[in-house]
């Protein structure tokens, strides 16, 4: 591995683990199981995002005909859900804070299955090993989160404690990883512009929110979380993926620039919506 591509994997093997440690360190497992309850509700989500957001990439890269490496990239964006920023977008729309968390982790578990089963199929002409995407998303993700919890459970004052060092861990980990992936890879992100990836991550998000939306249940506070967290990816596994199961740097290029396409498209959703609900319904976790 030559320095370039050591460098990046450690900066994103740093912003995994801190993400999960840091998101297992704040939370109860009541806090999870219970909207999750809502049958109805859990079986839309799944839909949304595991039936949906998938298709949605393959037709968009097929009718805006993005070259192998964006379509792939966007497709592992399609498959790979429950953002560990689901939360904080949420607080920020003024949604279903409860919903969120419990939205967030449910996806996040089951991708960790999806993905290594359904990739292959999906891309037959593109060579992936399933057991080793599974390992690392067990191992990076599943494993990290599971042992926070657990410390949280056990020693909420030292969990509180820690917390915000494993937050500030992601954050920092998350700039250094975009800026080292565009640094690196500049012509390949030039190269994006004008061959239609940035308008297909546009469409892309857009298809997320307006699906989740339209399945996220009566209320205002539900429908704006299950938009947000079905247009928001888990920018982390699709990583995972990309950097251990494709050479192309394309792949990993295309994860990017639909990181900072969310990122500038979201917060400013989020902002919009809060604005339209009054801040007593929203309750602290």
């Amino acid at each position: 591995m030559d320095l370039k591509q050591a460098a990046i994997s450690t900066c994103m093997i740093a912003f995994v683990l801190s993400s999960m440690i840091g998101m297992g360190l704040g939370l109860r497992v009541s806090e999870i199981v219970a909207p999750l309850r809502n049958w109805r509700q859990v079986i839309l989500a799944l839909a949304a995002n595991f039936v949906v957001m998938p298709f949605a990439a393959i037709a968009l890269a097929r009718i805006l005909r993005l070259d192998e490496p964006m379509a792939i990239g966007l497709l592992l964006l399609g498959m790979a859900s429950g953002a560990p920023f689901l939360p904080k977008l949420a607080q920020i729309s003024r949604g279903n804070l409860a919903f969120a968390v419990g939205l967030m982790v449910l996806l996040m578990v089951i991708t960790v299955g999806y993905l290594p089963l359904v990739l292959p199929l999906l891309l037959p002409g593109v060579s992936v090993n399933p057991a080793e995407i599974a390992r690392s998303l067990v191992l990076l993700m599943l494993l990290p989160l599971a042992g926070a919890l657990a410390l949280r459970a056990n020693r909420p004052d030292l969990a509180g404690t820690i917390k915000p060092i494993f937050d500030k861990t992601s954050n920092i980990s998350l700039i250094a990883l975009m800026t080292l992936q565009t640094l690196l890879n500049v012509r390949s992100v030039i190269a994006i512009f004008g061959t239609g990836g940035i308008l297909a991550g546009v469409l892309f998000l857009a298809v997320g929110f307006a699906c989740g939306w339209a399945l996220g249940g009566p209320t205002s506070e539900t429908r704006s979380v299950l938009g947000l967290g079905t247009a928001q990816r888990n920018i982390a596994a699709a990583l995972v993926v990309a950097n251990q199961s494709f050479d192309d740097p394309g792949v990993v290029v295309m994860v990017v620039v639909m990181t900072i396409v969310g990122l500038f498209t979201l917060m400013p959703l989020s902002r919009a919506l809060g604005r339209r609900v009054p801040a007593a319904v929203t309750a602290p976790l």
